[in-house]
Formats: structure tokens, sequence, C-alpha cells
């Protein structure tokens, strides 16, 4: 590992460790609190298909007429990480997108997907992302969510987007989904078996493949540039924040659902 890597993960560690020990996790213990998750968590599902589909328009030629373009490694590494999460094994014997995988688990376990499908069917029609939000309804805190990895997107710099996309989500994914599985392991069996099999392959893919694969990609986008490698941690750190802001959110509104949780706590 390089040096610039290693001080961009001590720089963020207090962060990433507020994000797996987030007291959210301890708050999924009906399916009542567990659909409340999942309404304000798609759409971090559905966005980060932003930051993918940034790295690959930056790292790889995806116009016609085509020509080689970047690092061949980098392009190797991203179009395998899209592959996966545009069309994932779906435990079935077919193939799904990993948002589409979390729609099914959420309306398996009786989940309101009527706002993601509004937003969705928006952005269908070419309205504006950010807006399409509020006129869908989604949660204010997924709307802020989004809202934070959108200004990362759209700065168009592919090496801060890799930043967010490495350490914001693949290096902290399979942490932060073992303890949502440890939670709703051996509940409701019935209602959760296909957000527990999406929660596993993420678990395993990301870190397996693709977390080694996001950190190669970083490292190649920032290279010996001090100045890129300072605002990479800026958008990670921002990343993370706003992970940590959506949990506590989420936890406020379980909590303003259920207050015989607080008191049980």
């Amino acid at each position: 590992m390089n040096k610039q890597l290693d001080s961009l993960l001590r720089s963020t560690r207090s962060l990433r460790d507020r994000v797996a020990s987030h007291d959210v996790y301890r708050f999924l213990e009906n399916l009542e609190q567990v659909r409340i998750f999942m309404e304000h968590h798609v759409y971090a599902v559905w966005d980060f298909m932003a930051l993918v589909k940034s790295l690959q328009n930056a790292l790889t030629c995806t116009c016609v007429p085509w020509l080689p373009q970047g690092d061949p490694i980098s392009r190797r590494l991203i179009n395998e990480i899209t592959l996966d999460e545009e069309s994932d094994e779906d435990g079935k014997g077919g193939y799904r997108s990993h948002f589409e995988l979390y729609l099914g688990a959420m309306e398996q376990c009786g989940a309101d997907t009527s706002c993601i499908r509004n937003f969705i069917n928006r952005i269908r029609r070419n309205e504006d992302a950010l807006e399409a939000l509020h006129k869908s309804g989604a949660p204010k805190a997924s709307q802020a969510f989004v809202a934070s990895t959108w200004k990362i997107v759209t700065s168009h710099s592919p090496h801060k987007v890799a930043a967010a996309f490495a350490i914001g989500r693949e290096e902290i994914v399979p942490e932060m989904f073992q303890r949502v599985i440890e939670s709703i392991r051996g509940r409701f069996p019935k209602q959760m078996d296909s957000f527990a099999y999406y929660l596993e392959r993420h678990i395993n893919v990301d870190k397996e493949r693709h977390w080694p694969m996001a950190m190669r990609m970083l490292e190649a986008l920032c290279g010996e540039e001090g100045s890129k490698w300072k605002e990479a941690v800026e958008a990670a750190q921002t990343s993370l924040k706003a992970r940590i802001q959506l949990w506590d959110d989420v936890k406020r509104q379980i909590l303003l659902s259920h207050p015989q949780v607080l008191i049980s706590s």
C-alpha cells in the first residue's frame, strides 16, 4: 500500500468506525423497523450506480465511434464492477441489478416502493434528479444523502468519485451489511430471504473483489499528485459523514414510529 493511500485510510478511520458501529443496526427488530430502514436506504442503493457509471464514463469509452481510452487496468476493473452491479446473479437462475434486487426485497417484506418508483419514473422522463427526489416524496434524509453524492458526481473529478466509491461505499459496505444481517438473521425468514440474499451477496462480492479493485482505481487516478490525494480525502470524508447523517435520521425515524424501542433499549 502506498503512503498516500495509507494516509487516506488513517484520516478516515474514525468516520468509518462510526458508520460500522452505528446504533441504527440495533433497531431492526421487527418488520416495520426494517421497512423504514429500507424505504430510506433504497436511495443510497440507487445513487451508488451514479458513482459506478461516472467512473465507467471517465475510465472507458462509452460512446460511438469507440476509441481505446484510459488505463487498461482501470478499464477492466470498472467494467467488471459494473457487470456485477448492473447484472448480478439473482439467486434464482437469472440476473438483475443490485437496485432491482433491493426493490424485490422491499416488496417481499411489505416496504412501500411507491416513492422510489415514482422517482425512477421521473428520471425516465429526464427530470432533474434532485428535483425528481423532492417531487416524488422521497424521505428528506434520503434527499440529503443523494444531494451529497450528486455534488461529488457532478464535480467531474474522477479521483473524487473514486474516493467516495472506494472509501465511502466499497470499504464500509461489508462490515455495515454484516451488522444489518446480524440484526435480521433468523427473524421472519419468509419476508426477509430476498433482503438477506442481497446483503450476503454484497458482503462477499465487495470484500473479496470490488474493494481491492476500487482501491486500485483510486491509486491510479490520484497518482503522485498531492492535491488529488487531498481532494480524495475530503470526498471520502464527505461521503462518510453523509452516511452517518442518514443513519442518524433513520434511527430517529424508527424511534418516532416506535418510541417504546427507546425505553426498552
